[in-house]
């Protein structure tokens, strides 16, 4: 969003975040259930099988009945077989099973390993695949098919219909409509199947897209990720967008670390080295908020410009923006710093009456956070307390970042307003202990 001319980058704002901001909220539901789908479990032939595809592995069982592998299978749930065929020789068949029985699917082989549309490499993912998809479509039928009911693709910046291009559109008579040709205005966008590396989620309706490999579809001009049923949904107007595709914001941490080849993602870097170099005397540091238009402009220009950004004072003298900025980087992630398996064990841990123990408790779950997490954590946490070294004259002591970073590094996998009121109290104590004992902890 542009910045308005009416009012000076100086200038700052004292108004809570939740007033300022409005970020995606990222429906984690579909996440958690992939967390909980069953793990393939090969059963090995116990020996060799003559004419065994040389593209299958020990989980080939040669022809044997349906009978035959339900009994092998032992109603271990995700547990798998290859079999061939009796009535049909050369057709291969998997069994699997699912839900308290067993599923016989008929398995090809072109180079990768495929039942329906996807190709797999192995037939581990395959499987993985399978199982994933078969337990959420099982376990979320309703809540999927409810799932574009309320999207947010019109709020998070992709749409780039402008007012004076509808009007313009809306304007030309019919006659002249059917004789000219699609222009660049008016082009039509290729949606391509694609498979995202780490987890993604739709930015049509906010929810996971799960699965190993093409869980959705991308737009070739925008870079658009959405479900494969949500794109019809998605309006035909967008233009090409270099911004868009090289997304800094809302993008998993992990993958974004993998991407840049960063032990953190460049954008905590960046801001925290210009809050260190010129803000830590800071009245209110992360406590005041900065204009919101401005804090969307350094958004807007890591999306665009990566690391090579211009956040200095020059730009943007006041640092209440590059607070915000941090801030809002922190809050858009679509599995927050503390992830969502680990959140209620945080929770837990603050309830813990005894310091040390608390303690104790915390730092093991600390090992249970993945790497890019971690990292980003550990370095947050050495400049918070930084931040408090200085609360002379910044009057920011590690309760009062708590009360401001609670709710923005840890987040309830519960979409519920009850639940989140409940748990700001520990995760202010959350973010205290960190702070306070970062030289312990990390």
């Amino acid at each position: 969003m542009a910045a308005s001319s009416n009012s000076s980058l100086s200038g700052s704002s004292v108004s809570s975040d939740a007033e300022e901001y409005q970020p995606p909220i990222w429906k984690s539901y579909l996440y958690q259930l992939q967390q909980e789908a069953p793990r393939p479990k090969r059963i090995i032939c116990p020996g060799e099988v003559e004419n065994r595809p040389k593209y299958y592995g020990r989980e080939f069982h040669g022809i044997i009945s349906r009978e035959q592998a339900d009994e092998l299978l032992g109603g271990v749930e995700g547990a798998y077989i290859l079999r061939e065929s009796q009535r049909q020789p050369g057709c291969y068949t998997l069994a699997l099973r699912f839900g308290n029985q067993t599923l016989n699917y008929r398995l090809f082989y072109d180079g990768k390993h495929f039942v329906g549309e996807k190709r797999f490499e192995s037939i581990h993912d395959l499987v993985t695949d399978g199982l994933i998809t078969l337990y959420i479509e099982t376990k979320a039928s309703e809540y999927i098919s409810k799932m574009t009911t309320n999207p947010i693709y019109e709020h998070i910046g992709y749409a780039t219909l402008l007012r004076e291009k509808v009007s313009r559109r809306l304007s030309r008579s019919k006659n002249e409509s059917r004789k000219t040709s699609v222009t660049n205005e008016e082009h039509a966008a290729v949606e391509k199947v694609h498979t995202f590396r780490g987890p993604h989620w739709c930015e049509y309706c906010a929810n996971f897209m799960w699965g190993l490999i093409a869980q959705g579809v991308r737009c070739s001009d925008c870079g658009l990720n959405v479900h494969k049923q949500c794109s019809k949904h998605v309006p035909n107007d967008c233009q090409p967008d270099l911004k868009r595709i090289k997304k800094v914001y809302c993008c998993d941490l992990t993958t974004l670390v993998k991407a840049h080849n960063t032990q953190r993602p460049m954008v905590v870097d960046i801001c925290i080295r210009e809050i260190e170099a010129r803000g830590l005397k800071s009245e209110g540091l992360y406590r005041v908020s900065g204009f919101t238009e401005h804090i969307e402009d350094v958004k807007m220009a890591f999306d665009r410009d990566g690391e090579k950004a211009d956040i200095s004072a020059n730009v943007y003298p006041d640092i209440n923006i590059i607070t915000g900025a941090l801030k809002l980087y922190f809050r858009d992630l679509p599995i927050p710093v503390i992830t969502y398996d680990t959140y209620p064990k945080f929770i837990e841990a603050a309830k813990i009456s005894n310091a040390d123990e608390r303690l104790e408790a915390v730092h093991e779950l600390l090992m249970l956070l993945p790497p890019a997490h971690y990292e980003t954590l550990r370095y947050l946490m050495i400049h918070l307390k930084k931040v408090t070294l200085n609360e002379k004259d910044n009057f920011m002591n590690a309760e009062n970042l708590g009360i401001v970073f609670g709710p923005t590094l840890m987040r309830s996998p519960e979409d519920s307003t009850l639940t989140t009121l409940q748990d700001m109290r520990y995760q202010k104590l959350i973010v205290q202990i960190l702070i306070e004992n970062e030289d312990v902890l990390f």
